[in-house]
């Protein structure tokens, strides 16, 4: 009898045994929410994060993943068991993305005190629109002219260094960061889902993005080329507060089910972990560029675009030496004779490099005919308006202009006319034009000063003559009240004092 109940003991110990074992198998699954509780790769090595689809080398499937992407959003709860994670975002809202270091000691011992350069993507998930990026993403632009698809929210941000966002790349921002330091960066979704659908009948289901993080570490030259790691993870983006009621609906949605269904679908996490994926196919397109603080030669060029390999050098601005006179003006005033290689050239030379391969098919004619909402619409409100005045030769207009001429010599003028026994019609006065931009007594003594060839401590004051001939010191406020282009003739009378002089506007 007493064998009879050891047994159901012995069994009852080994079954505990087991749960706890299960349990403890599966803690990284229930847990990877926590904060750094756990070891990412030794999550992501688990059967249920394997993607089928996925495109890393096989010799990577062990790779160590230095890195963690935790993106502050809760996950949909009607996602299946074994589909990827899918987080509701509102336009514009900042979310928080922390940068963990996941790193081992004495893995990666080279990036130790070093800086690393991560580059965040929003990117299309379906694979249909990804073929049609470039097309999708111009379209966005004209629609929406000077607005940005990704921006990161500086003030919000940790431990970011040098944050960039390039004016052709409307998707993509970069910047430094140190792994041994707490870093968290927030980001900022202009664009929404369902502006990349087919427009039929209204409540349309939107488009999936992807946001996708790509880290870089220093080459011996000193550039970010050398990759790191890269992870993703699937959103749709709605107009604000749309998210919050996606996410209400969805979990009401949940509820309704028996619990035999439930069991089918994830349950939702109060964040979103980025998982391991390949590098961005067209990752150079940024290192094509770098900005000039990414590098540690500090060496500076403008942000381009390209398609280059990672090794692939920024393409210098044409050459503009050794010119004859006529480009050198050409350079200064871009003329309707401009072929495309002077338009270039031009481009360089007035600080619109980014703009270059935009515009690497225009000719002189062809950038002059541009209206100034044709330029706003392809570079945007700021570099547009920018690029319009340059290509139309404005000059800043004075705030003020006024006319003035010496009173002395016109009398010396008309007194030799009347010895020389011509009439007085066939004199002239000649005045000289002074532009004011402060609008200040101090302005206009410089200006005056300046007239009559002698320093400004030299005019004592300055009067204006008003009615029955009174003279009226001159002060900020009656300069702001001239009619702009008045003129005036200058009397100048000895001070008595000292060598100064006062100078009297009639």
């Amino acid at each position: 009898m007493a064998w009879a109940l050891k047994l159901p003991l012995a069994d009852e110990v080994i079954e505990s045994g087991l749960v706890q074992d299960f349990d403890a198998s599966l803690s990284g699954i229930g847990q990877e929410l926590g904060a750094g509780a756990y070891s990412m790769s030794d999550v992501l090595a688990l059967p249920i994060f394997k993607q089928e689809e996925s495109s890393l080398p096989p010799e990577n499937e062990n790779k160590i993943l230095p890195f963690q992407y935790v993106l502050c959003a809760a996950t949909s709860p009607a996602v299946k068991l074994h589909d990827e994670t899918l987080t509701y975002l509102n336009q514009g809202q900042s979310y928080e993305i922390r940068m963990l270091d996941n790193r081992k000691i004495g893995e990666l011992p080279e990036i130790n005190g070093k800086l690393v350069k991560s580059i965040f993507r929003v990117v299309f998930h379906d694979r249909r629109l990804q073929y049609t990026e470039h097309q999708q993403l111009e379209g966005w632009r004209w629609n929406r002219p000077g607005d940005r698809i990704l921006d990161i929210d500086i003030p919000m941000s940790v431990g970011i260094i040098d944050p960039r966002a390039n004016p052709t790349q409307l998707n993509t921002v970069e910047f430094l960061w140190d792994p041994s330091k707490r870093t968290s960066v927030f980001i900022q979704v202009h664009c929404i889902s369902t502006e990349f659908t087919m427009r039929k009948h209204g409540g349309e289901k939107g488009v999936p993005f992807r946001v996708q993080i790509d880290t870089f570490k220093e080459n011996e030259n000193g550039e970010y080329t050398e990759h790191l790691h890269s992870a993703s993870c699937q959103i749709k983006v709605f107009k604000p507060k749309g998210a919050d009621r996606k996410q209400k609906t969805d979990r009401e949605k949940m509820e309704k089910r028996t619990p035999h269904e439930k069991e089918k679908y994830q349950p939702s996490y109060e964040t979103t972990i980025l998982t391991e994926c390949s590098p961005w196919p067209e990752i150079t397109y940024v290192n094509n560029a770098p900005s000039p603080g990414f590098n540690s030669s500090h060496s500076s060029f403008s942000i381009g675009e390209g398609n280059g390999s990672p090794n692939h050098q920024p393409e210098p601005p044409p050459p503009i030496a050794d010119v004859s006179h006529t480009s050198e003006l050409m350079l200064v005033n871009l003329l309707p004779t401009s072929t495309p290689q002077e338009a270039q050239q031009w481009l360089h030379r007035n600080r619109f490099s980014t703009f270059s391969r935009l515009f690497r098919n225009f000719s002189g004619a062809d950038l002059l005919k541009l209206t100034r909402e044709d330029v706003i619409q392809i570079c945007g409100p700021a570099d547009g308006i920018r690029l319009f005045n340059a290509l139309k030769g404005r000059m800043v207009r004075p705030r003020l202009t006024i006319y003035v001429c010496q009173e002395s010599q016109q009398l010396r003028d008309l007194q030799q006319k009347h010895e020389d026994r011509d009439t007085v019609t066939s004199t002239f006065f000649v005045y000289h034009a002074i532009y004011l931009e402060e609008l200040t007594a101090v302005e206009l003594t410089e200006k005056l000063a300046q007239l009559f060839s002698i320093s400004s401590q030299q005019i004592s004051q300055i009067y204006k003559q008003g009615p029955t001939g009174i003279h009226v010191l001159i002060s900020d406020e009656m300069i702001q009240n001239f009619q702009d282009e008045s003129c005036f003739v200058l009397d100048t009378m000895k001070a008595e004092t000292n060598d100064s002089y006062h100078i009297i506007l009639k």
